[in-house]
């Protein structure tokens, strides 16, 4: 199913209507839908498509070579007995196309591991073989750090040749409606809060009617797609992944602070940034500080979350528990996570009423503030003033105590900007007496509904 990737689709579209030579890097991690956006590119236009596996390399050429002889319904092609790469666009760039010709090779970081001199292979194709030539040529991966080592980074000798570059992000939660009619908001919400916006696992939970049920049987079922995806990722983007697991677990179970995350593994700080910055690299993590801070870079205030959701679910509900999950206790796991799932769906729920703040409100920035001892969801800050939110993500109805604890919160902003607004966010709505003193003021959302 093609969903909202518009804006990548218009600038894959407007390389193909240039008339020379064109060069895209398309990558992101797995599943996020990079194979739906080029098939739906290369629609009514002519295009060769391929698709490198883990064999050795004669066999990956070979299969090539198959296919862009099938291609150019030429069997003189099929039956040379060709050795490289370049030897396989050398015989392409000596064809004239009158229509500007696709090239993709899709999980082009595998065809490096067959061959380490691709990279320099493919400087060659692209300087010299196919710089004049009426073709886009597109290499696209999963492995997130290898396609950028090998395609965009400064050491690589494609370096600086590409045209453009595309990261396919997961989707926004506003796009989920789209897979999901008949959802309500709380359903996308706690949805988005499992499986995030990843295009292949949404599609997993389309035909779900109870999200625990779905959970169990796509998530925490010891034979289920997603029940070891997460370690499948790591093991391929990081060299030591046992690190990088305790790390995500410490994030998961709560802990934020550098230092004490530091602490739980026995380490110095000094000797876990590189792999906190790994982690932040691959969009797994991110810092964030207090929305108020006047230089957020220098900032010591910072705390480290978990920005994939998915990541999110899975190091809080199913590394700890995977001895009983291997052994098929399923529904001991599955009261777990029945029992906390508003407390988890909370923290998703938080960023949404940012997200929606920025995109209701004329504000310079949003985000969350905290200090040693009081926290607060939401902050927008305008020019001239401020705008504080609650979030609520609970059975319960948000009453007039809500109100009173974040008002009581603002005399510990550090900002000199009055506060114009209070917004208050509930999954479940407000008592009739917090209703009654609704305002322009005191603004009461409901379930993120506008969204």
């Amino acid at each position: 199913m093609f969903v909202n990737r518009d804006k990548e689709l218009e600038l894959l579209n407007e390389e193909y209507q240039h008339c020379d030579f064109r060069f895209s890097v398309l990558y992101g991690r797995r599943r996020v839908g990079k194979t739906t956006l080029l098939k739906e590119y290369v629609k009514a236009k002519p295009a060769i498509y391929f698709l490198v596996t883990l064999e050795s390399f004669s066999i990956v050429l070979k299969r090539f070579q198959d296919i862009v002889a099938d291609f150019l319904e030429d069997d003189f092609l099929r039956g040379l007995n060709l050795t490289s790469m370049k030897q396989l666009f050398e015989y392409i760039s000596k064809k004239t196309f009158e229509k500007k010709l696709i090239v993709i090779i899709d999980e082009f970081q595998y065809l490096v591991k067959t061959q380490k001199s691709i990279p320099s292979e493919f400087q060659y194709i692209v300087d010299e073989l196919l710089k004049n030539k009426n073709i886009h040529l597109v290499l696209c991966g999963s492995i997130i750090s290898m396609m950028y080592e090998q395609t965009l980074s400064y050491s690589s000798p494609l370096y600086g040749r590409r045209t453009s570059a595309i990261k396919l992000e997961a989707l926004e939660f506003k796009y989920l409606s789209e897979f999901f009619e008949n959802k309500t908001t709380n359903e996308l919400i706690e949805l988005y809060s499992v499986v995030y916006g990843v295009p292949k696992y949404l599609e997993m939970f389309k035909d779900t009617k109870n999200i625990f049920k779905s959970i169990e049987k796509n998530i925490l079922d010891s034979n289920s797609y997603l029940y070891s995806e997460p370690q499948f990722i790591l093991n391929n983007e990081v060299s030591e992944p046992l690190t990088y697991f305790s790390i995500l677990q410490i994030i998961a179970s709560g802990e934020h602070k550098l230092g004490n995350i530091a602490g739980k593994l026995n380490k110095n700080v000094q000797n876990i940034t590189s792999f906190i910055s790994k982690l932040i690299e691959l969009d797994l993590i991110y810092k964030d500080v207090p929305i108020t801070e006047s230089n957020p870079l220098k900032s010591k205030k910072g705390l480290y979350f978990i920005k994939d959701n998915f990541f999110r679910f899975w190091f809080f509900y199913v590394l700890p528990y995977r001895s009983q999950l291997e052994i098929g206790n399923t529904k001991l796991v599955l009261a777990k996570v029945e029992e906390s799932f508003n407390s988890f769906v909370a923290k998703s729920y938080e960023d949404l009423a940012i997200n929606y703040i920025l995109q209701n409100y004329d504000v310079l920035k949003c985000g969350r503030w905290w200090n040693k001892s009081q926290e607060i969801d939401a902050i927008a800050v305008a020019k001239d003033y401020l705008i504080v939110a609650e979030c609520k993500y609970s059975n319960k109805k948000v009453g007039i105590d809500i109100l009173k604890n974040l008002k009581s919160k603002v005399k510990f902003i550090d900002s000199k900007l009055p506060v114009k607004k209070y917004l208050l966010f509930s999954k479940s709505g407000f008592t009739q007496e917090l209703k009654k003193l609704q305002s322009d003021q005191i603004v009461l959302i409901t379930s993120l509904s506008e969204l």
